[in-house]
């Protein structure tokens, strides 16, 4: 699904692991694959992960294939970006947006 080495795919299965008990700051991009914002979205994440390899932690959520997820947070529309910190959503941005929005969210 991602193109780039530094996005990672979250599921219902790792959501957990690799998200919430995360040492880092996480970047999900809930997404789908049927949704065009997403697929525009889909490089400035990925941009955005390489820009901070180390500082934070980004990856992409299928809601289709991920539905529990998507519901236990929350998720109506794609895309939508979380950031978590210490197993904590701290913010969130529905609809396709900017680099700046993105980076302003993780508070970097």
């Amino acid at each position: 699904m991602a193109s780039s080495k530094n996005v990672g795919a979250f599921n219902d299965v790792n959501f957990e692991s690799d998200v919430l008990k995360s040492d880092v700051p996480v970047l999900v991009d809930f997404t789908a694959t049927w949704c065009g914002p997403c697929k525009a979205l889909a490089p400035v994440v990925e941009k955005l992960a390489d820009d901070f390899v180390g500082q934070v932690r980004v990856g992409k959520c299928d809601i289709d294939d991920s539905p529990g997820t998507a519901a236990k947070y929350g998720v109506r529309s794609v895309p939508t970006v979380m950031v978590f910190k210490n197993g904590e959503k701290v913010a969130q941005h529905v609809g396709l947006t900017n680099r700046d929005k993105l980076v302003q969210l993780l508070g970097l």
